[in-house]
C-alpha cells in the first residue's frame, strides 16, 4: 500500500512544466479590478434589471422590446461571469476521491 502511494507520488512529482516569464512583456492581466468595483458594477446592473422589469412595455415598438431583451440577456451573462466560485471537474473529483481512499 505504501509502495503504490510512493510510486503515485513520484509519478505526479516527476511531471512538471517549467514556466519562464519575460520581464520585458507587460502583465497578461491589465484590467485587474478590485472586489469593491466588481460589487458596485453588479449592484448597478441589478438596479438596471429592476428598472427594466418595472417599465411599461405595452407602448414600445417591436424593435425597442427586442433591444431591451438583448440588454437583459447581456446583463444576465455579465452578472453570471462576475460570480466567483471554485469549480471542480469530474476528473479532479475522481482523483481526490481516489487519493482519499488510498490515504485512509
Amino acid at each position: 500500500m505504501k509502495k503504490s502511494f510512493l510510486l503515485l507520488l513520484l509519478a505526479l512529482a516527476s511531471v512538471t512544466t517549467p514556466a519562464f516569464a519575460d520581464p520585458t512583456d507587460p502583465p497578461a492581466m491589465t484590467a485587474v479590478t478590485s472586489t469593491d468595483a466588481v460589487a458596485a458594477r453588479a449592484e448597478m446592473l441589478t438596479a438596471r434589471l429592476e428598472e427594466i422589469k418595472s417599465m411599461d412595455k405595452s407602448n414600445m415598438t417591436r424593435v425597442e422590446r427586442k433591444a431591451l431583451r438583448k440588454e437583459v440577456k447581456a446583463i444576465k451573462t455579465e452578472l453570471a461571469t462576475t460570480k466567483n466560485g471554485v469549480y471542480l471537474s469530474v476528473g479532479a473529483i475522481i482523483i481526490i476521491v481516489l487519493l482519499l481512499i488510498l490515504l485512509l
